[in-house]
């Protein structure tokens, strides 16, 4: 089922420029997959060796936080946003 990902301005170069992509998935693990076979580099930008989402990485359906539902098992839906936010640090 297609969902729709939004991509941040730093791994935008790896859409091509796009800001959001369409891949196919009935998990956000599924979903993630698909993004990496369509573009590949998401892998290493948003896994850790383990294979776990790295730290600084946050997961969002529909503007809830994966963290606190499925995780990377986190049903999605046709038509679902998937928005992947880099932690921003700073001081």
């Amino acid at each position: 089922m297609p969902v729709n990902v939004r991509v941040p301005g730093p791994l935008r170069r790896l859409t091509a420029g796009s800001s959001q992509v369409e891949v196919e998935g009935g998990t956000v693990a599924e979903a993630l997959a698909d993004l990496e076979a369509r573009h590949h580099g998401f892998r290493d930008r948003l896994y850790d060796d383990e294979g776990k989402l790295r730290q600084f990485i946050n997961i969002y359906v529909n503007d809830a936080d994966i963290r606190f539902g499925g995780g990377l098992e986190t049903a999605v839906a046709a038509g679902d946003d998937i928005s992947i936010v880099p932690a921003v640090a700073g001081g």
